[in-house]
Formats: structure tokens, sequence, C-alpha cells
């Protein structure tokens, strides 16, 4: 016999915060739900963990959540029975670093970033009442959002045909570089399909070391369904990679291009109004 977990990995911006408000209140009430019902929302986003602490009280989430694009997953201590292999104490979390520091990748722009002076703005360069005009966040906000531990976005200046040129040229330096919904964001080879994959399984030992615990007379294997929503291209990985792909339809850009073409879908409506309609959809069943 079988049993289904189910696990939410959730871009921030522009799928559960609106794109312009950074608002998640039409999402509320189905994030209560899922509370209710022991599905675990997980945050997969490319903000940072300064970002995330405050972000993860807002939504009153208590589970692991994974930051700048892939590049680490905290847990918090006691989510399981035991500290996964390859992760170290950081205060009251578990982390698992995928890439280098942001140290690396400031100074691979430093002296390769030369080429395309004038073309672009890095978050390190940028003061916080700069950023916050820029995005519209607060100064507080900004000042987290700049506190980068793995890579650093950055705001395209120039044309199209120069911001490839540049792509292409820090790929053959060894960085990764993706869209975001308002950035480009340069780090380590490191993405969050890679980081979901790694959480699931942690879940999946998880769910099996329980059930084999609580069901000695009889054997029920847990099975993992993963469910991911995201609106923006750095979210593709993890869309790929996810069992049920939802794409939230954004206000400022089309739909990325997906490759799988099975259990996708894309929502009618924007944000998190959209983000709540695909779960009450998918979820109808476990949420009533």
């Amino acid at each position: 016999m079988s049993q289904i977990k189910r696990i939410i990995f959730s871009d921030l911006d522009g799928t559960l915060l609106d794109h312009y408000t950074y608002q998640s209140i039409a999402a509320s009430e189905t994030l209560a739900q899922l509370k209710s019902a022991d599905i675990p929302v997980i945050l997969n986003t490319s903000k940072t963990y300064a970002e995330l602490e405050t972000i993860i009280q807002d939504l009153q989430l208590d589970t692991p959540f994974i930051i700048e694009n892939g590049a680490a997953v905290y847990i918090p201590i006691g989510t399981f029975a035991s500290q996964p292999d390859d992760t170290k104490v950081v205060g009251k979390y578990w982390v698992k670093s995928f890439c280098l520091p942001v140290a690396h990748w400031l100074s691979l722009l430093s002296t390769e970033g030369k080429k395309f002076s004038g073309n672009f703005q890095g978050f390190s360069a940028m003061s916080e009442s700069e950023l916050a005009l820029l995005t519209g966040l607060s100064i507080e906000d900004a000042e987290r959002a700049k506190q980068r531990q793995y890579g650093e976005p950055i705001q395209w200046l120039g044309d199209e045909e120069t911001k490839d040129v540049f792509i292409n040229h820090m790929i053959d330096l060894g960085a990764n570089v993706v869209q975001g919904g308002r950035f480009l964001h340069l780090g380590g080879y490191c993405d969050k399909g890679q980081a979901m994959l790694w959480l699931a399984e942690q879940y999946l030992e998880h769910y099996i070391a329980c059930s084999s615990a609580a069901n000695q007379s009889h054997v029920v294997t847990p099975s993992l369904c993963t469910i991911a929503l995201g609106d923006g291209e750095n979210d593709t990985a993890m869309l790929e990679a996810a069992d049920i792909a939802v794409q939230i339809k954004s206000p400022v850009h089309d739909f990325p291009s997906l490759h799988r073409q099975k259990m996708t879908t894309q929502t009618s409506l924007y944000g998190p109004e959209g983000w709540a309609e695909a779960i009450q959809s998918l979820l109808v069943e476990q949420l009533t």
C-alpha cells in the first residue's frame, strides 16, 4: 500500500507575492488550509536569508526554505529526526550549501565586468535608497535584499545583444547567469530545481522512517508528489523537476518556455490570486 505525501515549492516575487505590492493576502486562506492539512510549503526564491527571516514570519511558515536561486537550503533544526548529511549548523538551522560564496562572484565581476562598463549595475554597488527606488521595497527591505551570501543580482542597462554577450562571457568563466522577474542573477551552478530535489529526498526519507515506526504490523510505503509554482525564467529548473508544474501568470512578461508537457498548468490570474487558484484546484480533496 502506498501513501502519497505532497510538498509545495513556491517562488515568491510575482508568484506568492504580488509583483507590484509584494503582498500575499489573496493566498492567506489557502496557506492556512495547507498548514492544517500538514502539507509543507517550501519557499524557493532568489531572495536572501535576511529577507526570508521576515517573510516566513509574515506568512506564518515554520518549514525549510531555499535562498538565492537554489544556493542554499535552510532547515529548522528538528524538522527531521536527525541532521541531514553534508549540512552544517547555522543558528537555529541545518544548512546545505550548493555553490561558492558571493565574494568569488563579486571578484569575477570586478575584473571581467570592466568589458561591459556602463551596461549593468549590481546590488552591491547600489545604496539602500537606490535599490528601494528601483524595486519599490522599503529601505529596511532593500537593506535585507543587499545581504547576499552566494550571488549578485544585476540590473541590466544595456541592449539585448550586449546582454547575451555578457551572459555567455560569464558562463565561459564558470558562472551561472539566470533571468529573474526583475534582475539577472550571477552565481554558481546551482538552481532551484537541484535544491528542491535534494530537500524532497530528505522529506521522503523522513516520511519513510516515520511510517516504518508507526506501522509495525503492515507495510505502508510513502511516496512523494512535488508541486512547484513560479513565474520567471529562474523558476524553470524547479518547474521542470517537479511532479506537477504551475506557471503563474505575470503582468510584465510571458510564460517562460518549458520542455515538459504533462502535468503542467498556467494560471489565468496573476500572482497570489493565481497561486491560490492553482492550489485549490490541485488539492481540492485535501483542503476541504
